[in-house]
């Protein structure tokens, strides 16, 4: 099975892969630390099949069967790294992982969220510009997964409008443009933060409650 043919379900990236040859794991491996390390030197602009290949010492045919495009490799590459955080909230110790209160387990998997997008920003920053914000299999699993603990915190709101409300609000670009004004990352999360718990604190209208109340779907 190629990396094109694995973004189907939004939580699945935690199992482990199906056995590969050892000369296709190799290759696989070659290629993905050429393309990161293109990536971090050159950034996202510079990221093609051909400098990919040749960083690797492989065929430019090798690579396209591998991942069949761009958009392909960029996808494994955030799959790639994001393999070990989603195995952290679905089965690591909470407050992260399952133990810990709806709200708790939210707010530590948006602290966290962060942390690891700023250690892998260039990565982060090929998603967010490569890929449809929601179309591969990970950045679906994070979604699945903010919109469940939504909907655990407050049932009366639409789970998908507020947790994609909330990654957009913690997304790459937001990150780039806090470092660029010099804002540290302890007040990043603080900020995250008080949106989570609310700037006010003060509840719904029971009407506007009734209208947020519908979600679309599938979100049951």
């Amino acid at each position: 099975m190629t990396d094109r043919e694995i973004h189907q379900n939004p939580l699945a990236i935690a199992e482990q892969d199906p056995p590969e040859r050892r000369d296709a794991a190799a290759n696989r491996i070659r290629i993905l630390e050429a393309a990161r390390r293109v990536l971090a030197e050159r950034g996202p602009d510079a990221l093609t099949m051909d400098a990919v290949a040749i960083a690797a010492g492989v065929g430019k045919g090798t690579v396209f069967r591998r991942f069949g495009n761009r958009e392909g490799l960029a996808a494994a590459l955030v799959d790639g790294e994001m393999r070990d955080f989603q195995n952290r909230f679905l089965h690591g110790p909470p407050p992260l992982g399952p133990g810990a209160p709806a709200p708790q387990r939210l707010e530590a998997f948006v602290v966290e969220l962060l942390q690891h997008y700023a250690e892998n920003l260039p990565v982060a920053v090929l998603a967010a510009h490569e890929l449809d914000q929601y179309g591969s299999q990970v950045m679906n699993a994070l979604l699945f997964h903010a919109r469940t603990l939504v909907r655990k915190i407050d049932p009366h709101l639409d789970s998908h409008v507020v947790a994609t409300m909330i990654l957009s609000a913690i997304a790459p670009p937001m990150i780039i443009d806090s470092r660029q004004r010099g804002i540290q990352a302890q007040t990043l999360q603080a900020s995250a933060l008080a949106l989570l718990r609310g700037i006010t604190r003060q509840p719904l209208p029971d009407n506007r409650r009734t209208r947020l109340k519908a979600s679309p779907p599938g979100d049951h």
